[in-house]
């Protein structure tokens, strides 16, 4: 799909106050510079018959044809076909991303066949790639520093350990992630490669990495880039498999819909970015836990910010959803500056209330259910029981919400759900073998994980001691 012209793909911040970038720099800047989020100028459009020419490719090819458009001009789809060859020659399934039926219109889209067992290998693989062939290009050393909520921080460690060209600074919040998510992070001791405790929960680390990247000396003086969900690229791979999926179930002749568990918003939201490229969805549900700032949101059109309460799928203990300023930008009519200002309201307050019309654009994709603890308990006990499937509690959540929106009529009965299997059950092998009293056993590349040899770091939850800290590690000059 060339653009006219042969013309570069740009990208503006949704705060209106920063671009066109290409992708490279969009890429490596990771976080605006006036605080917003990148997006690119406009959606690449597939057509149905691009979408019928799918059909066919292996996981790779598809990722080289899905991305090409927002790296036109920078990178071919040759050249992002082999980095996605090479990104997923180590998982442990030959269909990458495998669809299995769980009941009658009713499919697990299985996101945990990678290093980490998370889906967040599908994007940190690529992405390690793609950081890797930008900085060589320019001859740049950067630091990346993320936040992560258990899943994200393990992905990026395992992609970026030993990487010449990168320091790579982990964020994660003490005691608030599952004994397998910790020392998947912790027991990767290589060069460059820092796991930091950090006394608080996800969105104090959020807020320190969105702090530092505010600090425009800091952030030029390192070089500070990005690979949490706030850098575009990291998205572009996970539209990859909403692609796959639907392609399986027929698309595009048939419409599907997708049911996913998220907190940050970035996962779904990508879900979003395949329906603008032309992908035919029929409701993109998302699914949350106790921490429902999401649903509560899709219920009254007000986005209010709680306390986090600890829950069985801490990945989405969660109540600040970074990507959501996407979706706002999108819903806004891509107006920067009113953007700007909500999000500053929201920063003040902890609140933002949008207008009816609004919600309403917003409700004709999006719908939103809860699962609380015992409920997900419960679901991971149902699956186990009536399907012989074992599933984390994070893809209980999205199982729940699928099963619940066929059942309420959200989505028609004769449309297919594809539920987002997120996680491997024994990266929560606590929570399962409560639900169902059997422990899921760690796959065998990752037997020994529990008894490798750990290091991190500990620091306050402040933008000071986290400076101080990666000063003090990084490398280059």
């Amino acid at each position: 799909m060339p653009r006219p012209g042969g013309s570069t793909m740009h990208y503006y911040s949704t705060r209106g106050q920063d671009g066109p970038l290409g992708y490279e720099d969009a890429l490596l800047s990771g976080l605006a510079r006036d605080g917003g989020l990148y997006l690119p100028a406009e959606w690449p459009r597939f057509t149905e018959a691009d979408i019928s020419a799918m059909q066919g490719l292996s996981y790779a090819e598809l990722a080289g044809r899905i991305m090409a458009p927002f790296c036109d001009g920078e990178v071919d789809e040759a050249e992002l076909t082999a980095m996605a060859q090479d990104a997923y020659a180590g998982f442990d399934h030959p269909d990458i991303a495998p669809l299995v039926p769980l009941q009658d219109n009713l499919h697990v889209l299985e996101l945990f066949h990678g290093p980490t067992i998370a889906f967040k290998d599908y994007a940190m693989q690529f992405l390690a790639r793609a950081f890797d062939r930008a900085l060589k290009k320019n001859r740049q050393h950067a630091v990346i520093v993320g936040a992560t909520s258990g899943d994200t921080g393990s992905a990026a460690l395992e992609a970026f350990k030993g990487r010449d060209a990168v320091d790579i600074f982990i964020l994660f919040p003490d005691g608030r992630v599952s004994p397998v998510q910790q020392r998947q992070m912790t027991s990767v001791v290589a060069d460059g490669a820092h796991a930091v405790a950090v006394s608080g929960d996800f969105d104090d680390c959020q807020a320190v990495v969105k702090a530092l990247f505010n600090d425009l000396e800091f952030r030029d003086q390192v070089n500070l880039s990005a690979i949490n969900s706030i850098n575009w690229a990291r998205l572009m791979p996970q539209i990859v498999y909403y692609f796959a999926a639907a392609l399986r179930l027929g698309a595009p002749a048939r419409k599907v819909a997708f049911s996913v568990p998220t907190g940050n918003f970035g996962n779904v939201f990508a879900g979003y970015v395949a329906v603008q490229m032309g992908l035919p969805v029929e409701r993109l549900i998302i699914a949350s836990n106790q921490n429902d700032i999401l649903p509560r949101f899709f219920a009254s059109g007000a986005m209010a910010r709680e306390t986090v309460v600890p829950s069985l799928s801490p990945s989405m203990d969660i109540q600040v959803s970074s990507n959501f300023e996407r979706l706002l930008f999108e819903l806004l009519d891509r107006d920067g500056a009113a953007t700007a200002t909500v999000m500053q309201h929201f920063a003040e307050t902890g609140r933002f209330e949008v207008d009816d019309s609004v919600l309403a654009r917003a409700r004709q994709l999006f719908s939103a259910y809860r699962l609380d603890d015992a409920g997900t308990l419960a679901e991971i006990a149902e699956t186990a029981a009536q399907s012989n499937m074992t599933i984390d509690p994070h893809s209980a959540v999205g199982v729940y919400a699928a099963r619940a929106a066929h059942a309420d009529g959200t989505v028609s009965s004769d449309v297919p759900i594809v539920a987002l299997a997120c996680a491997h059950p024994a990266k929560f092998d606590a929570a399962v073998a409560k639900a169902t009293g059997v422990a899921p056993a760690l796959p065998p590349h990752l037997a020994d994980l529990m008894q490798r040899p750990e290091r991190q770091q500990h620091v306050a939850a402040t933008p000071d001691a986290v400076r101080s800290l990666i000063m003090k590690m990084k490398r280059g000059t």
